[in-house]
Formats: structure tokens, C-alpha cells, sequence
């Protein structure tokens, strides 16, 4: 009997054309139906200097399945390179093309002498979801473009951390973990937004490490720069929210670096003076809100699941029911994301369960005893369920349809202050 998958919190793997689109003056190139890039694409800032709209496609039909969509694939390629101002051409496989077993490899090096770079990474829909296939964009940089290099810049660090695009906050939080790097005295250097493009990439072999924030994903790209580049990396698996897990970040990746301890405590008095300070402001507003949830659930992918947990107990005293993981993590990881979750203050533990499928999400919210009501933080698939339950709901992962973020960030101190002016603020209202 086929299983119905409800709600499902993620895409197929051609949904990596926004992992290339968010590298500036990159453009994906796609060997696929017609009509992926708009079925894949987040109406909600997704335009810019390419925009899905624009995106070269092959538009395989029945007569290139009998004969083979490769020919197409070859003309789309140049014509592409004729008229679209890029500085790097990605081609992404769609599930057609690999059914019928196209050669895109063999294709795209015929392009190996080309003005700009074109690679290519095989992101079937059958082969995983838009996490995995944010895995292979990176994975094709690394294996058909950088090089090893002799030359090193001290204290260069390249920052990696969890989707663009699938994640609302992805380019303020890379902004902001750009400034906390910095602080440290080291070279940030991303790849993802604005004025982060090919020069970055040709940065990334003389980094003197990789620095990912992230459970799991882009784990297996870190290890093959170490293999391939010869760059070490440093995972750090928790998104550092507030005040404690942010202290905790700065002091593990000083040490790394080897920055100088008192330097390190220096920088985290300093932003945790001015957060408590915050704190404290409203701190008769936390302690008398008596209409405040006492549990919380979270619904995200590893990635915000695990980060706002640990902020919502460790920074605020709340007391975590059950956490919802959805982006279909890998069964290698979920051992450690679980022992993650049992890392808590106060001798807390969260339970968690690696599950996509919100039907079973709902049942088990609406089943749990919030001793109140409800904290829900998850997708905007939870909306209604909370509203049904009289709880707080914030809109905080995929799918996001309440709020527009530009460069917002959930990550650091500052990010930490702007999650607590969120849920309040959704708190409050039960006031007016």
C-alpha cells in the first residue's frame, strides 16, 4: 500500500538551484522538464540579478526521453554562456535526464576550455531532497573546480552553515557570523549574498580552516576539502542563539584559531554585558507573564530545532516537550543530533523525533499536555493546529508565509534578542 507523506517540510533535490542562485553572479543551468525552476522557487525573495524566471533550461520532452536530451543539454549550455553575464554556470540534473541516463559529465567537458566556469552536480529528485542537493553544488565547487593551494592566509576562515533559500534567516545569520569571527581577529569568508561570489570561492583553498555551523548537513563537504584541499574543519553542530551557546561558540572557535583566551573573554563580557542589560530591562515583563507558555515545541530542520531549543532552555528557563526534526536527516546523525538535545541546563532533556510527516506532527501536539498554553515555533503548517490549541505560534522554518525577512538573523547575541522580541511580542498580544 503507497504511503502518504503529509506536508512534507522540504524540496527535491533540483531545489539546489537556490544554493547556486544565492552565490552572487552564479546562474544554475537545468536539464530538466519544463517547469521545475517555478514549482521550486520560494516566491519570497527569490528575484534579484537571475531570478528563476531566467534560469536556462533544456524543457526535456517525450521525443528527448526516446532519443536522449544531451544534444539540448550541449546548445542550452552555449547558448547560455553567449548571452547571460555570469561568473559561474552550474548545471543541475532533474530526474528525466538520469532516468533516461544522459551523460551530463561528458557534456559539460566539452566546456573545460570555456572563458568562465561551467560544472555540473546530479541532483535527481530520486536521489534526495534539497539538503542533499545543496550537498552536491558544494561537492561539484570542490571536486571539478578549486584546487589545492601552497599559499595560506593566516587566520582565513571559511564559514559554512545550513541552506540558503530553505532557510528565512540565511543571510543576515552569515552576516552575523561574519562580524563574531571577525571579532576574533580572523578573516571571514562566505560565498552565499551580496558581493560574496567567485573571488570568495577562489579564496576557499587558503583558508587556515573551515568553520560549519550545522548537525549534519554539508558534514561530507568539509570532509572532502580536508582530503581534496588539505583545509582542517571545525563542526560545530548547535546554531549558537543568545547569550550562552553564543559564549560557548566564540571560546570553541578562539581556541581552534588559537586566539588568545583573554582576548575571547574580553569580546564575550563585553556583548553579554549589553544582552543581560537588555535582559534585565524587561525582566519583571518575563517573570509576570503569566500567560507565557510553560512548554515548547519546536518544528524545523536540524539545524533550528536544535539551536532554539537549547536558547529557549538554557537563555529562558522554558521547559522543552517533545522537538519535531523534519529535513529527513540522515540516520548516520540522528545518534548525535539526540545526544545534542539531551545537552541541556538544568539537567533538562528534550525529546526528539525525526519525523516529515506533519499528519503525525499534528497528532502528536494536540496529544501532549502543555500544562498551559502552547509554545509553537515551527512552519507556517502549524498555524492553525496552534490557534486550535489557544497557543503561541511563531512562524519560524519552512514553508514561511507571515512575515518577510531581508537580512534579519536569529543567530548570536543580537539574534538571540530579536527571537525574544519575536515570541513575546506573539505573547503580549493575549494583553490587548
Amino acid at each position: 500500500m503507497a504511503k502518504l507523506l503529509d506536508k512534507q517540510r522540504y524540496k527535491c533535490a533540483l531545489g539546489a538551484m537556490q544554493t547556486v542562485q544565492a552565490i552572487t553572479r552564479a546562474i544554475p543551468i537545468l536539464h530538466s522538464g519544463p517547469g521545475c525552476a517555478q514549482k521550486l522557487s520560494d516566491s519570497i525573495g527569490s528575484s534579484g540579478y537571475f531570478s528563476p524566471n531566467i534560469f536556462p533550461c533544456t524543457s526535456i520532452n517525450e521525443k528527448d526521453v526516446v532519443f536522449g536530451g544531451a544534444k539540448k543539454l550541449e546548445t542550452t549550455i552555449e547558448n547560455a554562456l553567449k548571452v547571460i553575464d555570469a561568473d559561474l554556470y552550474v548545471v543541475l540534473t532533474g530526474c528525466i535526464p538520469e532516468i533516461v541516463g544522459d551523460d551530463t559529465a561528458e557534456v559539460v567537458s566539452h566546456f573545460e576550455d570555456s572563458e568562465k566556469p561551467v560544472i555540473y552536480a546530479s541532483t535527481a529528485g530520486f536521489k534526495g531532497n534539497n539538503f542533499k542537493g545543496h550537498e552536491q553544488v558544494i561537492d561539484a565547487v570542490i571536486e571539478q573546480y578549486l584546487e589545492k593551494s601552497d599559499e595560506k592566509e593566516k587566520g582565513l576562515v571559511n564559514i559554512w552553515a545550513d541552506v540558503p533559500y530553505q532557510d528565512l534567516f540565511w543571510l543576515g545569520n552569515l552576516r552575523e557570523f561574519e562580524k563574531l569571527v571577525a571579532e576574533l581577529g580572523l578573516t571571514p569568508n562566505t560565498i552565499f549574498g551580496y558581493e560574496r561570489g567567485i573571488e570568495n570561492i577562489n579564496r576557499i583553498p587558503k583558508a587556515q580552516f573551515n568553520l560549519l555551523v550545522s548537525p549534519w548537513v554539508s558534514v561530507g563537504n568539509m570532509k572532502k576539502m580536508e582530503q581534496k584541499l588539505g583545509i582542517p574543519y571545525l563542526h560545530y553542530p548547535t546554531l549558537p542563539i543568545g547569550a550562552f551557546e553564543t559564549s560557548r561558540f566564540l571560546r570553541e572557535v578562539g581556541k581552534f584559531a588559537g586566539v588568545d583566551e583573554e582576548k575571547i573573554e574580553s569580546i564575550i563580557n563585553k556583548h553579554e554585558d549589553y544582552y543581560y542589560y537588555l535582559i534585565e530591562r524587561y525582566a519583571d515583563m518575563f517573570l509576570e507573564t503569566r500567560v507565557m507558555a510553560k512548554q515548547f515545541s519546536v518544528v524545523a530542520d536540524a539545524q533550528y530545532a536544535l539551536g532554539i531549543t537549547k536558547f529557549l532552555v538554557n537563555d529562558l528557563g522554558l521547559v522543552p516537550a517533545k522537538q519535531f526534526i523534519t529535513d529527513d536527516t540522515p540516520k548516520a546523525f540522528q545518534k548525535q543530533i539526540r545526544e545534542e538535545f539531551e545537552n541541556l541546563n538544568y539537567g533538562l532533556k528534550a525529546e526528539v523525533s525525526f519525523e516529515t510527516d506533519s499528519y503525525k506532527i499534528h497528532n502528536e501536539i494536540q496529544s501532549h499536555d502543555y500544562h498551559g498554553y502552547p509554545l509553537i515555533l515551527g512552519g507556517y503548517y502549524e498555524k492553525e493546529i496552534t490557534e486550535k490549541m489557544f497557543g503561541h505560534f511563531l512562524n519560524i522554518s519552512w514553508p514561511v508565509q507571515d512575515k518577510v525577512v531581508l537580512d534579519d538573523a536569529y543567530v548570536g547575541y543580537t539574534g538571540g534578542i530579536r527571537l525574544i522580541e519575536d515570541i513575546y511580542s506573539v505573547a503580549v498580544q493575549r494583553w490587548n
